[in-house]
């Protein structure tokens, strides 16, 4: 019967090969060394004891029959304080610890990053070449093996490749090497799949998926070779950077590298790389060390073993479906748009806020509703639950900056989360500005509601949605800021002012996964326009058709819902802007501040129009 002691074994790597010797049918015991705070990380197994310690000091234990050591530091943004604790310090822990017990054999669980900065061929036999060690984390792996290297108990030195997820599931435990670059590929793959892209040729990676790894190791670790021999369980020949980025986007449907240019990656990045590689989620200090120069021999590894790495193209998928699922920072973002989501919902009493409390409803999300009558937010809650939704009433008076805060604080008491915001209770005043110059309390009344209380709603959400990294703001703004309506400047100042500060918002919350649509709302048939009498004769959406839009905004989150008419008016502003205000003036002319345009108003306002002119 055979007694192991492992080190590391709460690891990604440890934990897999625990379970592989735990399952030999030779096997008597496990000993897992664990720090304090991983007691009972491990599942329980009758042949497996937890040994309380640390290896920055001495271990205790009695005699094994094989030590492996696998514990070690990889943080490529640690200092080399840290990796010195853990790698060379731990090592020579371990090693005292298997001479006081006797062990027969050390396995000690190195890495290629011993290659440093060496070109070409690098053998098994291979060891100081003189090569540089380019972090902490290849300097002090190096040391330990070293270590192991220079001592009398018998041992054996393995070398992993970059290791990445299990071939099969795809599963990983953490984000690091090639995974840091996974977000940048999900946002490439919004670009059609077949645009080809130029790339570099930047130099090749050597990955090898953790459970090829586990597997050579349990064959090595009890294979009858003699001691003092070293392993690489590395890819047979290096991957180019370029045929792995492919080999994702083929999972991801991202486009993928045509042709590819002679590119060096930069050893350092100046201020703008380091803040565009921040953004990406990438520690500037990994960028030099995704490629190895080194060609890793692996002959006598096979040829003990007998097994080879799956190519990377046969597993790329797992790895990236698993990330996807599992790892993505904004998986909840790119999931379902709106099944299951929370979506707080303001003037969702009537109009087009009830219109699309109905329609987020019946796609399975959960609207919040808002508004100030408790009785009318009541019988949506009730039709949204007939129809076998759920809906929650939440009644506030919005230009109150108390109540607004007291609703956030309630609904992020009794909710997992707020997904999505829909901006729309607004208010609406038609009044020329020479009419409004002893009226200054009608811009601070429009601004109140459709300014400050969604921007007061925005900054109370912010850090909740920033801290899940997911969230969506939807405001409904108005066709009036690109067509600069006569007789809505309360309105559209304040419709304008929101919109500005969404745009700022959103390209400042771009790394912390929350988004901002502004709907440019054309006319829609609700109370509000009722007091316009003019409004009557033109053409305008149900409140329906405009909740259609909302949800558009939510499902799709582009920077902006526009209509035809808008696009053509904000054109044609900035293209012939004397005509375009010719052509507004018309229409405040032809349309007096009386609201209703009878035929006399109509040829009063042109014949104005024309006298005016000639003066």
């Amino acid at each position: 019967m055979t007694t192991y002691f492992v080190t590391g074994a709460t690891g990604f790597l440890g934990r897999r090969l625990l379970a592989t010797l735990l399952d030999r049918p030779a096997c008597e015991r496990v000993f897992a060394l664990v720090r304090p705070s991983s007691v009972g990380k491990l599942p329980p197994h009758a042949k497996l004891t937890e040994v309380v310690g640390d290896l920055t000091a001495p271990i205790e234990g009695e005699h094994v029959d094989h030590v492996v050591h696998l514990g070690a530091l990889y943080d490529l943004t640690g200092s080399l304080e840290d990796h010195t604790a853990a790698n060379v310090v731990g090592t020579e822990r371990v090693v005292e610890f298997a001479k006081r017990v006797d062990a027969r054999w050390l396995h000690h669980v190195s890495s290629i990053a011993v290659a440093g900065d060496h070109v070409g061929r690098f053998t098994e036999d291979d060891f100081d070449l003189g090569q540089r060690l380019t972090s902490p984390y290849h300097a002090t792996k190096f040391a330990a093996e070293r270590i192991v290297r220079e001592q009398d108990v018998p041992w054996r030195v393995y070398r992993p490749g970059a290791v990445v997820g299990d071939s099969r599931t795809g599963e990983i435990d953490k984000v690091d090497g090639p995974y840091y670059f996974f977000p940048a590929l999900a946002a490439v793959a919004r670009v059609p799949s077949w645009l080809p892209l130029v790339g570099p040729n930047a130099g090749a990676a050597n990955l090898v998926p953790v459970d090829f790894v586990v597997t050579a190791l349990d064959r090595l670790i009890h294979a009858d070779v003699e001691p003092g021999r070293t392993f690489h369980l590395t890819a047979p020949k290096p991957q180019p950077l370029a045929e792995v980025y492919n080999a994702l986007a083929r999972a991801a449907r991202a486009p993928r590298i045509a042709v590819t240019a002679p590119i060096t990656l930069p050893t350092r990045t100046g201020a703008v790389g380091t803040a565009v590689l921040a953004e990406l989620g990438v520690p500037a200090v990994v960028l030099p060390h995704l490629t190895v120069a080194a060609d890793f021999d692996s002959t006598a590894t096979r040829a003990v073993t007998g097994l080879e790495p799956p190519a990377f193209d046969t597993y790329a998928g797992a790895l990236w479906r698993y990330w996807s699922r599992h790892l993505d920072p904004d998986r909840a973002a790119r999931g379902p748009r709106l099944a299951g989501r929370t979506v707080l919902i303001t003037g969702a009493s009537s109009g087009i806020g009830r219109a699309t409390a109905l329609a987020v409803a019946r796609r399975g999300a959960v609207p919040l509703l808002v508004a100030r009558r408790a009785d009318e937010l009541t019988k949506v809650v009730e039709e949204i639950h007939a129809a076998g939704g759920t809906a929650h009433a939440y009644p506030c008076d919005l230009t109150d900056g108390d109540a607004v805060a007291a609703l956030v604080k309630q609904v992020l008491a009794e909710h997992e989360g707020v997904d999505m915001l829909v901006n729309n209770a607004g208010k609406s005043i038609r009044r020329s500005v020479v009419l409004s110059v002893d009226r200054l309390h009608d811009y601070e009344r429009t601004m109140a509601l459709n300014y400050f209380a969604p921007l007061r709603l925005i900054l109370g959400l912010l850090p909740h949605m920033a801290e899940r990294r997911q969230g969506h703001v939807v405001n409904v703004s108005t066709m009036g800021v690109q067509v600069n309506t006569p007789r809505f400047s309360a309105y559209l100042g304040s419709k304008a002012a929101l919109e500005a500060v969404s745009r700022v918002a959103a390209a400042e919350l771009v790394a912390d996964g929350v988004t901002f649509t502004s709907v440019r709302m054309p006319l829609v048939r609700t109370p509000m326009i009722g007091p316009t009498k003019a409004y009557d004769a033109v053409p305008a959406l149900t409140p329906e058709q405009a909740a259609e839009l909302v949800v558009r905004a939510l499902v799709e989150r582009p920077e902006e819902v526009n209509r035809p008419f808008g696009v053509f008016a904000e054109m044609a502003r900035k293209v012939a802007p004397r005509t375009s205000r010719a052509v507004a003036h018309l229409a405040f002319r032809v349309f007096p501040d009386d609201s209703t345009p009878p035929l006399a108003s109509v040829a009063a306002g042109l014949t104005r129009l024309v006298l005016g002119r000639r003066r």
